[in-house]
């Protein structure tokens, strides 16, 4: 099995956050690798990585980073593969990670889901290789529907719910 989606963190501390993304792809069957690399601390194996990416199959980088949060960056400015930044809450509320990922200069786009929403990542990785790939967009529209019906679900449990004035 080769991997087509690469989930980097800058920091093993990361992978509470980045374990939803994980799963999710386990879930639907989509083969996935996981490094730690950090753009600060081993910035020439981060462009190795991304350099050599393509070349070995994958088709989507989901890199997670806290604070600076260089790493969604740098992988973008050295692959033409699509990169999900996920900034990771670990100081002033993951503010300064999100901006410092969504702020890219014009050529070094990075696609930014909110702060510490790694399955968000994973669903939009995801939805960008099911453009070419039919199987994996009826999973998808499988996962969607069963998202809606949880909402029905939890407004028929609602329904149960007596309160003196609740109408409904």
């Amino acid at each position: 099995m080769k991997p087509i989606v690469s989930i980097i963190m800058g920091s093993t501390s990361d992978l509470p956050v980045i374990e939803k993304a994980a799963a999710f792809f386990d879930e639907m069957q989509i083969p996935f690798e996981m490094h730690a690399l950090s753009a600060h601390r081993t910035p020439k194996e981060v462009e190795i990585f991304a350099a050599g990416a393509a070349e070995r199959g994958i088709k989507v980088i989901i890199a997670a980073a806290g604070m600076a949060a260089h790493l969604p960056g740098v992988i973008a400015a050295s692959t033409p593969i699509p990169v999900i930044g996920v900034p990771i809450k670990s100081s002033f509320d993951g503010m300064d990670a999100l901006l410092a990922i969504v702020q890219m200069p014009p050529g070094i786009p990075v696609a930014t889901v909110g702060v510490n929403a790694a399955l968000n990542a994973a669903i939009l990785a995801a939805q960008i290789i099911a453009v070419g790939d039919s199987v994996l967009a009826e999973k998808l529209i499988d996962y969607k529907t069963s998202l809606a019906q949880k909402i029905v679900k939890a407004n028929q449990q609602l329904a149960d719910v007596k309160y003196k004035f609740k109408t409904n």
